[in-house]
């Protein structure tokens, strides 16, 4: 793709980078085979391709975003399958990205609009304020009906019918490795998950030590940052980033580290990237170390390695996180790790497709985002699953409301296979009186 960036924008690294990003694109149109936004609408402009072109118009224009381009930006759900598509290595995350940091400087959304992401993105990255508005969600769920934006009612829909109690775990300290130590590894606890489902962290805690390694839960960690560089708000991202890269940094810099591990895929990709966003800045060599230390839960229990387990007769429907597959490639070890201690695993058709959660995406575009739910759920339930598994926690929420089916995140099966409780989500649903 031709450019015609003035030597004066280029100065500005981001407008260098878009510049290089979008050269690369030669128009052939294999990304819209694999957007769901376009499998949807089927709309041109909401295709990786047509995204393209309005950045493009945008940025090299230098003028403010208009309506149309913020539409249909705002449509996509950077689940990054283009990028797993794309045959000319198109960086299409680091190009939307910009893009909505652009938006945000450039353009004033309508006042309902710009308070509801103000709201989320007080809310969801602090656990503490998130709980309680899950709890006043709970409240509400028998006037949702009445509320007259669409997007407050999925708020509330979204909200779990019980909020598990507050975990300790996810207090900074160190939990032993048992046996000869193998390893020392950081945990991101997250933010949304723990809200949501404290079970995941105690199980990656509860393995991960099993397996040889001293587990580090570091004081001053937080949110990766994620969801608001995801709406474009660059500063405040930049400052929940900047404030794990320093904690880990101590520790790494302390008794050491060899690795930070993260159990929400959608955290990982931001972590992987930590590297790209501070590349200007003075926090440029700790942010590239630390992206250098990151890996998903299931890449590092790769490495450790796990006893194989007997067939448990149990059919497992995985569901590959977006953020996983497409975000970080990592496709395969979820599926080994599984098969390994024992489960029987599926794969639904279209795996590669989105199911509609993608961080704030459910909340801010619940028609799509519920149309991506239908597709998705149809689509593991035509496998007769008796479990679902995902590596997301934004997943596991997304499908788990679509489905009578239990949802378990990977590592809890992991971690019941090799010794650890019963997941909650198959002891309460009564799964277990049928293996």
């Amino acid at each position: 793709m031709q450019t015609s960036f003035t030597p004066e924008q280029l100065k500005d690294p981001g407008i260098a980078r878009a510049n290089q990003i979008l050269r690369t694109c030669v128009h052939c149109g294999f990304c819209t085979a694999t957007c769901p936004t376009y499998q949807v609408l089927g709309d041109e402009l909401d295709s990786p391709r047509g995204r393209i072109y309005l950045i493009k118009d945008m940025l090299e224009s230098g003028r403010p975003a208009d309506a149309q381009t913020v539409k249909h930006i705002d449509r996509c759900l950077s689940c990054l399958a283009c990028m797993t598509t794309c045959p000319s290595g198109v960086h299409y995350m680091h190009l939307v990205d910009h893009a909505r940091e652009y938006i945000e400087q450039t353009y004033r959304r309508p006042w309902h609009d710009r308070a509801l992401r103000w709201l989320l993105s007080r809310i969801i990255p602090y656990p503490g304020r998130f709980r309680l508005a899950l709890l006043g969600a709970k409240m509400a769920r028998p006037f949702a009906r009445l509320l007259p934006d669409r997007r407050l009612r999925a708020m509330i829909a979204m909200a779990p019918k019980q909020v598990p109690p507050v975990s300790r775990n996810d207090d900074p300290q160190v939990f032993a490795a048992q046996g000869a130590a193998r390893m020392r590894v950081a945990l991101l606890t997250g933010c949304a998950q723990k809200a949501l489902n404290t079970d995941i962290n105690e199980a990656t805690i509860r393995l991960l030590r099993r397996l040889g390694c001293e587990v580090v839960v570091a004081k001053g960690m937080g949110c990766c940052g994620a969801l608001t560089h995801h709406m474009g708000r660059s500063g405040e991202s930049h400052a929940q980033a900047g404030a794990n890269i320093a904690a880990w940094m101590v520790e790494k810099r302390g008794a050491g580290l060899d690795a930070v591990v993260i159990n929400t895929s959608g955290c990982g990709t931001t972590v992987k990237d930590y590297g790209h966003m501070f590349r200007n800045d003075p926090l440029a060599g700790d942010a590239a170390a630390v992206s250098a230390m990151a890996l998903d839960i299931s890449e590092l229990l790769a490495r450790l390695g796990l006893p194989e387990g007997a067939p448990k007769g149990l059919r497992v429907a995985y569901h590959a996180a977006c953020s996983l597959q497409h975000g970080q490639q990592v496709k395969t070890a979820p599926k080994d790790l599984l098969k390994r201690v024992g489960f029987e695993v599926v794969e639904p058709a279209d795996s590669h497709l989105c199911c509609g959660s993608a961080g704030t995406y459910n909340l801010l575009q619940p028609e799509l985002s519920a149309e991506l739910k239908r597709r998705k759920v149809a689509t593991l339930e035509a496998k007769a699953p008796q479990i679902i598994a995902a590596g997301n926690i934004g997943c596991m929420m997304q499908i788990g409301s679509g489905t009578g089916v239990p949802v378990v995140h990977t590592v809890e099966l992991l971690d019941w296979a090799t010794g650890g409780p019963v997941p909650r989500a198959l002891a309460s649903g009564g799964l277990l009186s049928q293996s």
